[in-house]
């Protein structure tokens, strides 16, 4: 009786995994050629493939929702007061919001990789150091001194920043 009842809706929800299954997978795969292809480590290949699965499963349940049948003005006033509530709350933290988006952004048009050394052109705050990893909210520097900095994503994305050295520590050499 309850299969007969909801064959319809448990049939498009089958449908609508194997299609989100699908997706994901070429999602999956896609960003771990272009990772590669870009020399990106599998720390940050991982997290853009995590970012996604999230955002494909956010999506789903949207779909899903209206399988079962609930009406568009029905959800648009439940995503309408739900998006109100997180606008606020992530108003407080809309810096880590822009360094995860810029990390994001550096995953696919980053032109400096692990292992490079770099000059970033502040006027308060000039750093040259090599480039020891890349991470979601932020890069983390090795000065010549040793130090080690940590350099928000959205920061580097708005400063002029000059490639030095290639792959600095591979080379050990001084820079170019």
């Amino acid at each position: 009786m309850f299969l007969e009842s909801y064959a319809s809706q448990i049939i498009a929800t089958l449908i609508l995994l194997i299609i989100l299954i699908t997706i994901r997978q070429v999602i999956v795969v896609l960003v771990k050629k272009i990772g590669r292809k870009s020399g990106i480590n599998e720390a940050r290949i991982h997290l853009i493939q995590r970012y996604s699965t999230v955002t494909l499963f956010l999506i789903g349940l949207l779909f899903f929702s209206f399988i079962l049948g609930a009406k568009p003005e029905d959800l648009a006033l439940v995503f309408s007061s739900v998006f109100a509530v997180i606008g606020i709350a992530l108003f407080a933290i809309w810096s880590i919001l822009s360094n995860i988006t810029s990390g994001v952004i550096m995953f696919f048009s980053f032109p400096y990789k692990v292992g490079d050394k770099i000059s970033i052109h502040d006027k308060d705050f000039p750093i040259e150091a090599v480039i020891e990893d890349i991470r979601a909210f932020q890069l983390h520097l090795r000065l010549d001194n040793g130090n080690l900095v940590t350099y928000p994503n959205n920061l580097i994305l708005q400063k002029a920043v000059t490639l030095v050295q290639k792959d600095a520590i591979d080379d050990g050499h001084d820079a170019v």
